[in-house]
């Protein structure tokens, strides 16, 4: 599964600058058996079959905005998944007017 509308820094192969980080930060929220709702996007499946998806937590929490606002992630934006591209775009604006995550002084140098 990918989520759609964030970019997460890789964890395999060449480990991208806070990466570690996200992933732990996922397993964290999200440890193995817990319980997700999910939407799928207009384009259901990227070009290795993977499904795209809108990922909800068990309490409601949205994942893929929460990874953005947290400094986890970055938007992405690829049409036609663009149902909630501005409300990532605003996220991001807002973790890094915080220096949260990633945009944390010294934490992607």
């Amino acid at each position: 599964m990918r989520l759609i509308g964030v970019d997460t820094p890789e964890v395999y192969g060449e480990v991208e600058c806070y990466g570690r980080e996200a992933a732990a930060f996922v397993k964290r929220l999200l440890p193995l058996g817990a319980r997700v709702r999910y939407s799928l996007g207009v384009e259901r499946r990227d070009r290795y079959g993977r499904a795209l998806a809108y990922v909800y937590t068990g309490d409601g929490r949205f994942l893929n905005l929460l990874l953005v606002r947290r400094g986890y992630a970055q938007p992405l934006t690829i049409p036609p998944n663009d149902r909630f591209a501005e409300r990532f775009a605003a996220a991001a604006r807002g973790a890094r007017a915080r220096r949260a995550g990633r945009w944390a002084p010294g934490a992607c140098v």
